[in-house]
């Protein structure tokens, strides 16, 4: 096997699949955030992730969220701040370990979630319909694997 150089670096065999995966992201997260700006909710992509996660739930803790949603520790607090300036969330630590914090939807908070998040999910049905089943099925599949390879 020959060095990886910059001269042959772009030709490797897993870079147009790499290009795909990025541009596949990229063009999701536009037209994410294009459904939340025309909603009129007011949320950004970040804040709907966190009231998307929370909603329906009793309260969850900011590791668990951050898990979920993928949004790093130091852009999840300020996020979380944000919604809770809104009045749409509310946090506690936990009793014995003030290191946890657990972050609830307020019943204001509660009431957005019940109405964007089945409005964002027909935004977002529309276009993976255009799918089979077959497909989304393999493509969940297979994006659970490149994932695990990480």
């Amino acid at each position: 096997m020959s060095k990886l150089t910059s001269e042959n670096a772009s030709s490797q065999a897993f870079i147009p699949l790499m290009q795909e995966l990025a541009g596949a992201y990229q063009a999701f997260s536009l037209y994410d955030a294009e459904g939340l700006r025309k909603s009129g909710s007011g949320l950004t992509p970040s804040q709907a992730r966190v009231i998307f996660t929370i909603g329906g739930t009793e309260g969850m803790t900011c590791k668990d969220i951050g898990d979920i949603t993928l949004i790093t520790k130091g852009t999840l607090t300020g996020v979380i701040d944000r919604l809770e300036e809104k009045g749409l969330v509310e946090r506690w630590s936990v009793e014995g370990d003030g290191r946890k914090t657990i972050v609830a939807l307020t019943r204001r908070g509660a009431r957005i979630y019940d109405r964007e998040f089945p409005r964002h999910v027909e935004f977002l049905k529309s276009k993976f319909d255009k799918l089979g089943a077959g497909d989304r099925k393999q493509a969940t599949e297979l994006l659970q694997k490149i994932r695990g390879l990480f």
